[in-house]
């Protein structure tokens, strides 16, 4: 018997390292995926958890076809597990004019965030067109976001930070606000340009301090700097910084992948395991691809679930919605790969 064990123990070894981790650690630390079912077609989802009984929401980036490229909103009344599409956040009577002067071209818009404060809802959305830093981050203000109540009314609150090509070596897209340990709100935002950048935010409007200049919180080392899509998390007593690094919206063509690193402070420096810091390339690797699950990014977190949109390769590289409820390691790394 001993040499039964020991010889099957053997060939997990040999046969990797997952192998190994599943003999070694039974137990190990795995993600749990929802069964996800109706319309989950979402890209860049901005994942709202409801409170037991309170229907879930998910924003995403909007589609030409439908309100005028407006982000789109998804609702959920079975705790995640059924959407339906519920309408977008805006139509051609309300959309922000400003935006179409701000970033000429611009047809849908991307990577919404949403944020609760005191009472109101924030909506943060990217304006921009694809190669271009021409980009500006908008505000739109909600006291509610049921669709059906009487009092529901998405205010634009205008621009809240831009960039310029030839000006700024970042592009304004991408938003993912946080509102740190000391009630700071943060706003994570950036794409390839200089990475990620930071910037002080304030209550209750929601837009900058006055005076504040983005700091950049993580980047690659080499061209194009392919990073974006941050989105800061707090667990314990760590900030978390995810991302997403490489190829995007290329279908089963895209290397998009996720990333994750911490700091003690909501500023930074954010380190991977090894201690490398993601402003030079650091970041401890969260989920790539699997299967027919092909480019994984675009996330957020909301209630201690991973919202992220991936192209489907059983379905020709359709983009599709997924929500995994992170577990956590024994040195505290969140874990979004589910078990094998």
């Amino acid at each position: 018997m001993r040499r039964t064990v020991v010889a099957l123990v053997a060939v997990a070894l040999v046969g990797g390292a997952g192998a190994a981790a599943v003999w070694a650690r039974p137990d190990a630390p795995a993600a749990t995926a929802l069964s996800l079912s109706g319309d989950i077609h979402t890209h860049d989802p901005a994942l709202v958890a409801g409170a037991e009984g309170e229907p879930w929401y998910v924003f995403s980036t909007g589609d030409v076809r439908t309100g005028l490229g407006a982000p789109q909103i998804r609702r959920s009344t079975d705790d995640g597990l059924t959407w339906e599409l519920v309408g977008t956040v805006w139509d051609a009577a309300t959309r922000p004019e400003w935006a179409y002067e701000a970033v000429p071209g611009v047809s849908n818009f991307w990577a919404p965030e949403v944020i609760e404060h005191d009472g109101t809802f924030y909506l943060y959305y990217s304006a921009s067109t694809f190669g271009s830093n021409r980009s500006a981050i908008g505000l739109t203000t909600n006291t509610t976001l049921d669709p059906d109540d009487p009092d529901y009314a998405w205010v634009d609150q205008g621009q809240v930070i831009a960039s310029e090509p030839g000006e700024t070596n970042y592009n304004a897209i991408d938003p993912g606000v946080i509102e740190a340990a000391d009630g700071t709100p943060w706003m994570a935002f950036g794409s390839f340009w200089g990475g990620i950048q930071l910037v002080e935010l304030s209550w209750p409007s929601g837009k900058p301090v006055e005076g504040a200049t983005p700091m950049t919180i993580a980047s690659r080392t080499s061209p194009p700097n392919a990073i974006e899509a941050p989105y800061l998390v707090r667990h314990d007593d760590w900030y978390y910084l995810f991302v997403s690094r490489d190829s995007c919206c290329q279908g089963t063509d895209s290397t998009y992948n996720m990333a994750v690193g911490r700091s003690r402070e909501v500023t930074g420096p954010y380190v991977d395991r090894s201690g490398t810091e993601m402003t030079l390339d650091g970041g401890e690797q969260l989920l790539t691809s699997d299967g027919d699950m092909v480019g994984p990014g675009g996330q957020s977190v909301s209630r201690g679930y991973l919202a992220f949109h991936y192209y489907d390769a059983a379905a020709g590289g359709d983009f599709r919605l997924e929500i995994r409820e992170l577990d956590w390691d024994d040195e505290g790394w969140p874990v979004a790969t589910t078990a094998p």
